[in-house]
């Protein structure tokens, strides 16, 4: 019998993947300060260009994250062992085919990147070797989002930790080493990158380790069984797609931001960071009922799933509650700490009611997502976001002309509220799946 779901488990899950992400802008200041020390403005740049670039093209195999998490909490809630050390082979193997496409095709890929973001000759040059070294880790950077799905499943969120601290902590230590210490410039932060994305990947692969005592992790016939190669490749094609239609809202939203003047884009950008901070804090649970939930839905143990997604609710709205009066009592710090310009801070500080909100009007979307993501439930999350995208530019539409900016946080805030809502309508029968009869292996 499974163990019960009570706060500490929630919180054993949460806390190492929000200290986890505590780590993330903290490398992007260490990437950022080394080249800085170079004395020039074209270093820095580089360093920006190149790793935002890799870091979207990457973002691309996000749904393995999801996907393997999905699939690998409903195999260890069906009993199903060999399946679960199968599911991490088949997260591996497109990890490393989708890690050596980018490798082949790096060339054409960055001249489309170059296209669509031009940057000066200096940048550029610089840009490129920083990317043609560290692309030569695609396939290691792509393979811990499978790692991570798979350990996020099994509730190892310790382990999630182990792997940012070392991929971070030594990508930190290389930076200084490389570009200050042997003062190799921007190919030192690539190299740096590089090394620690490969020790990453194999800490990972370490701490997964008992998958690979399971003779079914390379049983080829299991591993390429049809009906599951299908059902993955449809859970991963829906959240690609999901992810897709988010992205360009995001994307959008900044674009439609910079029609109102280079003050109130920066200060758009800054409060972005607002919902950053929200997200991060709430990922950890999120990725809690992904395991609650997705366990439960494969012991089809209908009242272990409702308290699963109701307890990692429960906290997830606490979390939102926190989060929202921090940002109305200390919202005009926070903008001071991110801005020197006062013109970019007025700006800002004009908008912090809608920073407040957020967090209250985006927690059920958050939560929501991480519910179905465990349930493996890709396709009503594709379409619900399909419905939510087309509300947004709808609302778009309707307010900016209306409201100006305000309008398009509006336009923003009621997409999240449009993904949570349809998702809630579509929660019961989830939830009812789980009186359906248990897969066979």
């Amino acid at each position: 019998m499974a163990d019960p779901v009570t706060h500490r488990r929630v919180l054993k899950i949460a806390l190492p993947i929000v200290l986890s992400n505590a780590t993330v802008p903290l490398l992007a200041a260490v990437d950022t300060g080394v080249v800085g020390q170079l004395g020039e403005a074209a270093p820095i740049g580089a360093v920006a260009v190149g790793g935002i670039t890799l870091t979207a093209i990457y973002w691309i195999f996000g749904f393995l994250r999801m996907g393997t998490t999905g699939l690998t909490a409903n195999a260890i809630g069906a009993g199903q062992p060999w399946e679960v050390a199968a599911l991490l082979t088949r997260a591996l193997l497109i990890a490393g085919a989708g890690g050596l496409a980018l490798i082949l095709l790096q060339w054409p890929v960055f001249a489309g990147a170059f296209a669509l973001s031009p940057a000066s000759a200096e940048v550029e040059e610089m840009a490129r070797q920083y990317m043609a070294i560290r692309i030569w880790s695609a396939p290691a950077a792509i393979a811990v989002f499978g790692l991570t799905g798979w350990l996020i499943a099994q509730e190892r969120t310790a382990a999630v930790l182990v792997v940012q601290l070392v991929m971070n902590g030594m990508n930190m230590g290389l930076d200084v080493l490389f570009v200050l210490g042997f003062d190799w410039g921007v190919p030192g932060v690539a190299v740096a990158t590089f090394l620690s994305e490969w020790a990453g990947c194999l800490v990972g692969l370490w701490l997964c380790r008992a998958a690979f005592r399971n003779p079914a992790w390379r049983d080829w016939g299991r591993v390429f069984d049809r009906v599951r190669l299908i059902r993955m490749a449809v859970v991963n094609r829906d959240i690609l797609i999901r992810s897709m239609l988010l992205e360009v809202i995001l994307v959008s939203f900044v674009y439609f931001g910079s029609d109102f003047g280079d003050v109130q884009l920066a200060a758009n950008q800054v409060l972005t960071q607002f919902m950053f901070i929200t997200a991060y804090a709430m990922d950890g649970f999120a990725f809690a009922a992904e395991a609650f939930v997705g366990q439960a839905l494969g012991r089809r143990d209908r009242a272990a799933l409702r308290r699963g997604a109701v307890m990692t609710g429960i906290w997830g709205f606490a979390i939102c509650v926190a989060l929202a009066l921090a940002f109305a009592l200390a919202g005009g710090l926070i903008v001071d700490l991110m801005a020197k310009a006062e013109p970019v801070r007025e700006a800002a500080r004009a908008y912090l009611p809608w920073m407040v909100a957020a967090p209250l009007i985006g927690c059920a979307c958050w939560m929501f997502d991480g519910i179905f993501i465990g349930a493996a439930r890709s396709r009503d999350m594709r379409n619900m976001m399909a419905v939510s995208f087309v509300i947004y530019f709808a609302a778009v539409w309707a307010l900016v002309p209306v409201f100006g900016n305000h309008g398009l946080w509006m336009a923003l805030l009621i997409s999240f509220a449009a993904r949570g809502a349809t998702l809630a309508i579509r929660y019961p029968a989830l939830e009812a799946s789980a009186d359906a009869p248990a897969e066979t292996a």
